[in-house]
């Protein structure tokens, strides 16, 4: 779900291979997603994530971006609903708010902003 999957040494044994290679092979229910919600406020933890007004994930972390001037969150939201630039709606404080599911983390690898 976290992506972290990658990191896996498949040749290796360890404990509880059997069933992370079942989610390998059949996929997973919800992935981790990094949004940027077109919001000055900070997203908060457990916020929920709604598409078409049926909540389809939560916020697990968020805060403001300045580097990208929006604010960001981190969520759990199902695997349909994943993809990049896939639109979604985070409701903070009881109003919804638009969000974008990004692909690539969001930063400054070669620190040009703290140059300029």
């Amino acid at each position: 779900e976290s992506g972290m999957d990658v990191f896996i040494n498949w040749n290796k044994d360890f404990v509880g291979k059997e069933a992370t290679a079942r989610f390998r092979d059949e996929g997973v229910e919800r992935k981790l997603v990094t949004l940027t919600v077109d919001t000055p406020m900070d997203v908060t933890l457990d916020e929920a994530v709604l598409v078409n007004d049926a909540a389809v994930g939560y916020i697990t972390s968020g805060g403001y971006a300045h580097h990208v001037g929006k604010s960001m969150a981190m969520a759990y939201v199902a695997s349909e609903h994943a993809a990049a630039g896939t639109m979604v709606n985070v409701e903070i404080m009881g109003e919804m708010y638009p969000a974008e599911v990004q692909g690539a983390p969001l930063y400054d690898p070669n620190g040009g902003r703290m140059r300029s």
